[in-house]
């Protein structure tokens, strides 16, 4: 199992919207056939795996990183090659949390006389697709809040100068979390003064979604987010057709939400992007936004690049939060992670609201 959960990671960033699975067929001690879920439509990783093993894989064992399928989607049942395959035991990490999955794909495997195990190494499957569990079972991505800073807390100077804080190897770092990300989440602010292009480099097969929260649809038609392939979400609220109309001609689609307290509701949004298959939500974006999808329970990590510097009390902060009395009212944060990357700290603190 641990050499199939390897496998699958070799689909993080061509999958979506489905989930990255690694599978193994093994006879006794030997390993006769593996595979993965290579990208979507393609085949799954059960079938990679009986194709490389062949006749061979009559009365073997299948270790496969999550629940086979037994609904006809883009492509036909794994639980039918598994079954046709003559597969004396399967051994499963972890239950689909797809309704059109859920236990179906384990009883019918079983109706076929294959001895079925499940549970070994489900933590670790289960961390390998945060947002496929979260958008099946809570209906929304899983959200991860990227900020770089300074020693003491500091994300920009007075003025707003940013670029940059941290080295290279951090940038780096930040493209890989892109690149396994459904779509990037940023705000009007850091459009209108860094100007992004919110791609990956290198370029990957599946560029990202970008999502704009702009409530009044003020994104420049000149911005470098339309000079770049791949597609442009921009979120407003109702009352600014002719400013959306403008933004739909430069190459954008629209999304238009009823306003609360004169913003786009980021629930909202989060719930629209799980109807388009988003599984993970990388947000590069200002205080505001940080601070709202914190504030408002929406986010499920935070990853935060500390660079040996400092910046000072003008300098700007990481969240813009409301002020609290009690020290138990803040936010709760659980650190699973923390290491060098370059001369800087990179910093993997989990929200507690979330449960993942």
């Amino acid at each position: 199992m641990a050499r199939a959960l390897v496998l699958a990671r070799r689909g993080l960033t061509t999958t979506d919207p489905n989930p990255r699975v690694g599978c193994v067929i093994a006879l006794g001690n030997e390993r006769i056939g593996e595979g993965w879920h290579e990208r979507a439509g393609a085949p799954h990783a059960e079938v990679n795996a009986l194709a490389a093993a062949g006749q061979r894989a009559e009365g073997a064992t299948a270790y496969v990183t999550l629940e086979p399928c037994a609904h006809i989607g883009r492509t036909p049942p794994c639980t039918d090659a598994l079954i046709g395959a003559r597969l004396a035991r399967v051994v499963v990490a972890t239950i689909d949390p797809n309704p059109l999955v859920r236990g179906s794909g384990i009883a019918r495997l079983r109706k076929a006389g294959i001895a079925v195990e499940v549970g070994l190494l489900e933590g670790e499957a289960r961390t390998l697709n945060p947002g496929f569990f979260q958008r099946m079972q809570a209906g929304r991505p899983y959200v991860r809040v990227k900020l770089a800073a300074s020693l003491d807390g500091r994300t920009a100077t007075a003025d707003g100068e940013s670029r940059w804080i941290t080295g290279e190897p951090a940038r780096a770092d930040v493209q890989r979390f892109r690149a396994r990300s459904s779509a990037i989440l940023s705000g009007i602010g850091t459009i209108l003064r860094d100007n992004p292009r919110l791609t990956v480099r290198p370029s990957v097969v599946r560029p990202p979604l970008r999502v704009i929260v702009d409530s009044r649809f003020r994104t420049p038609p000149g911005a470098r987010l339309f000079r770049e392939s791949g597609p442009v979400l921009i979120a407003g609220v109702a009352g600014a057709a002719g400013a959306a109309q403008i933004l739909r001609v430069s190459g954008a689609e629209i999304a238009v939400f009823e306003a609360t307290q004169g913003r786009v509701p980021l629930a909202d949004l989060l719930g629209l992007l799980a109807t388009r298959g988003v599984n993970e939500l990388w947000t590069e974006a200002g205080p505001t936004l940080a601070g709202s999808l914190i504030g408002e329970g929406l986010a499920d990590e935070i990853i935060l690049y500390l660079a040996p510097r400092l910046l000072g009390a003008s300098a700007r902060g990481l969240f813009d939060l409301p002020g609290l009395l009690r020290l138990e009212e803040s936010p709760r944060l659980k650190i699973v992670d923390v290491r060098p990357v370059g001369d800087d700290w990179r910093v993997i603190a989990r929200l507690e609201n979330t449960g993942q």
